[in-house]
């Protein structure tokens, strides 16, 4: 008789055909698997995994932030104001953000790795041409069909992940991909920063950083182990997509984790794409490659994802959002000092709280979004990537009207908002989500 990976017999006629859809490498788990086939902490495949998704979180986030230091070039040697230089970003950030929708869901249908993999190879082959782009706008066309590219990595790993390993090593495998992703956009920064300086063209920095994102999708597509438990979802046309998307917001958990997603990257890349300008400006007067270092600051992101991760399992994810939203204020408060210790301290703070919130919001939405994974976690992703887009593009009038003192305020405010959805948050009943 078949049986599914969880031992139980596979009898009706649908579960025999979703059964039969499945790989024939997802049928019997590998010896070094956990039981059921699930990815086990400890085990040869988990360690695997990790690595393959660490990849793709560095991957991801190299590719799509190795501009943002490069933001006062633009502005310098094209002759560009800031808000037009953040487009560089924002467009990318903005087209991800809609197309991770309709990832999730072809995702749902058609599977997780190989669509991973060719969204990791497209975007990097995107960034060489977009080394070579011959004016602003064709390179802007670039970066957005760049955003359309990486739509299939962010919100499809965080599904497998929730799909493939157990429970209880699922909060340190989603924080280690979170902290792939810190080093990939800390790496895109520290390094198109001191390629800019050492070679003075922005070009031979995007290249660079192009060629790292092809090793990095080679690495994820050569590690990642099948899908052993993904089912493909049946139907006609987009009629169980649109059912399912409105079927999340009827939990009483996930719109908030979905407004707390546009918050806390929204917040997160205005400081970041305005720190470079403020830090080279005669206030500070620091060069290129200085304000490029600045970004090492992003390694802090790696431990504290984990810790958050671990902390949320252990007083609970609500008031720990709730910290890391507290600590993400205060690193606000610190920058707006005029000395460079306590604003670098300030962005260090910030930063922590930052991505301890991302872990534990997004580790949040693939508990909650049950049998829709990949949707309820396109949707986080979603508001994530459109805050960034929005806020991020917005500090840039502020900044050319106030300065830091208009970027500050800006953010302040909406981190006052995401601290009422977590407070919000922190309020629900420990009980199982309502769509599942």
């Amino acid at each position: 008789m078949l049986q599914n990976a969880r031992g139980r017999p596979v009898t009706t006629e649908e579960e025999i055909e979703r059964f039969e859809d499945l790989p024939s490498d997802a049928l019997i788990p590998d010896e070094d698997d956990g039981p059921g086939g699930y990815l086990q902490r400890g085990t040869p495949a988990y360690r695997r995994a990790n690595l393959a998704l660490f990849a793709a979180g560095f991957s991801t986030f190299a590719l799509m932030y190795c501009v943002q230091p490069l933001m006062p070039v633009f502005s310098e040697n094209l002759g560009i104001s800031p808000a037009a230089a953040s487009l560089s970003l924002s467009v990318t950030t903005g087209v991800l953000a809609f197309a991770m929708l309709l990832a999730g869901s072809i995702s749902e249908a058609r599977g997780r790795k190989n669509l991973m993999t060719v969204s990791l190879l497209a975007a990097g082959v995107l960034t060489l041409l977009a080394a070579f782009a011959p004016n602003w706008g064709s390179f802007l066309v670039i970066r957005a069909l760049e955003g359309l590219a990486l739509s299939g990595v962010p919100a499809i790993a965080m599904a497998y992940l929730a799909e493939e390993v157990q429970p209880e090593g699922l909060g340190a495998a989603m924080g280690l991909y979170v902290g792939g992703t810190a080093f990939g956009g800390m790496a895109g920064r520290v390094l198109t920063g001191l390629m800019v300086d050492a070679s003075g063209s922005w070009r031979v920095a995007i290249g660079g950083i192009g060629i790292l994102g092809l090793i990095a999708a080679l690495a994820f597509w050569r590690l990642l182990p099948p899908s052993r438990h993904f089912v493909a979802k049946r139907g006609r046309g987009l009629s169980p997509f649109v059912t399912s998307f409105a079927g999340l917001f009827r939990d009483a958990g996930l719109p908030w984790l979905f407004l707390s997603g546009f918050i806390l990257m929204g917040a997160f890349v205005t400081v970041y794409n305005y720190t470079g300008y403020r830090l080279m400006a005669p206030e500070f007067g620091l060069g290129q490659a200085e304000v490029g270092a600045i970004f090492l600051i992003y390694l802090l992101g790696i431990p504290s994802s984990a810790w958050f991760g671990v902390l949320g399992g252990r007083i609970g994810r609500g008031p720990t959002l709730i910290a890391a939203v507290v600590l993400m204020l205060a690193g606000l408060g610190l920058t707006t000092a005029h000395g460079l210790v306590p604003v670098v301290l300030g962005i260090a703070v910030f930063t922590i709280g930052f991505f301890g919130g991302h872990s534990l919001a997004s580790g949040w939405v693939g508990a909650r979004g049950s049998a829709s994974r990949a949707q309820a976690s396109s949707l986080y992703l979603f508001s994530y990537y459109a805050g960034s887009s929005l806020i991020g593009a917005y500090g840039g009038t502020l900044w050319s009207a106030d300065g830091w003192r208009g970027v500050a305020t800006l953010v302040g405010i909406v981190l006052l908002v995401g601290f009422g959805g977590a407070i919000r948050l922190a309020l629900l009943k420990r009980e199982p989500p309502k769509f599942a």
